[in-house]
């Protein structure tokens, strides 16, 4: 049965024949940054015209806990920053999370400044198996000429780079995703993960990752009624699906979604009732291909 609610969640999953979910884009943050995140959520809804409660507002213990209770296995926390002397600062932190949240995976960001170079390849030495990219909320130019090394690094390592490019939620200066093109045009070999499945370009994402083979998609507030009623998925999404199945791996955006956890399974659940896709897509969805993605 397709998990109705949340403590269904763990019950599905073992039904699937799986020991947990791999969640390859949620949020842990430090508690005042979080506390800002949350607040920009219960503001954008005025300009989204749809309101955006933050349905998991509880302390970082509570929220490690639930994801336990719904039987995720392993989690990856990204962080991202809006400002040069930042991200060395996120890093440090995330790494102290990793270390005392057995599920967490090690995870680091970057900006466009001169230290970046450096930094990211302090963390790919480190253990760093995922990497964050904002380039709505740090309004900067992934094409940046101070991001080269960055990408060409993180391609050499093999490790994913989740990239929120697309215009969704708000449109930045530098989103869309003819730009961040312009960095897998210069950077082919890149494991990008297209953060929202490049919401709401799904169609060029789409592109993308036919065109790059080490390019991925997460399901991150995809196909949810939510998002559904403000950037509605393609008719021929399925069908689109069919022939990627194999480099679409979950997200969530957990804790900062407007529903309940549970809704975004549905939503992959309702994709792989197409029968070119399947149990076994779900089971790459949600395991095998995150879990491939961070050498799990």
């Amino acid at each position: 049965m397709i998990p109705e609610r949340d403590e269904d969640i763990a019950g599905w999953v073992r039904g699937l024949g799986l020991d947990g979910l791999i969640d390859l884009h949620l949020h842990f943050l430090p508690e005042r940054m979080q506390t800002k995140v949350w607040a920009y959520f219960d503001q954008v809804g005025d300009r989204l015209g749809a309101p955006w409660p933050v349905w998991y507002r509880q302390p970082e213990a509570d929220r490690v806990a639930l994801l336990e209770s719904f039987g995720v296995r392993r989690f990856v926390p990204l962080a991202y920053p809006h400002k040069p002397g930042m991200a060395e600062w996120l890093n440090g932190w995330l790494a102290g999370f990793a270390e005392r949240v057995p599920a967490a995976v090690r995870t680091a960001t970057f900006f466009p400044e001169p230290a970046a170079a450096s930094y990211v390849d302090s963390e790919l030495r480190a253990g760093a198996r995922c990497f964050k990219a904002h380039v709505q909320v740090g309004a900067y130019d992934p094409r940046d000429a101070l991001l080269d090394p960055v990408w060409g690094a993180i391609a050499d390592a093999g490790v994913p780079v989740v990239v929120h490019a697309g215009h969704g939620p708000e449109r930045g200066p530098f989103t869309g995703l003819d730009v961040f093109g312009d960095v897998l045009a210069r950077h082919p070999r890149l494991v990008a993960v297209l953060a929202h499945a490049g919401m709401p370009e799904y169609e060029v994402a789409l592109d993308l990752v036919e065109k790059y083979p080490r390019v991925h998609l997460d399901t991150t507030m995809v196909g949810v009624p939510f998002t559904e009623n403000l950037m509605a998925l393609p008719g021929n999404w399925t069908d689109r699906l069919a022939g990627i199945a194999d480099r679409v791996v979950l997200g969530t955006d957990f804790p900062n979604i407007p529903y309940s956890y549970a809704t975004q399974l549905r939503a992959i659940a309702g994709w792989a009732a197409d029968k070119r896709l399947g149990e076994s897509f779900l089971r790459a969805v949600l395991h095998d291909t995150p879990a491939k993605l961070l050498s799990l």
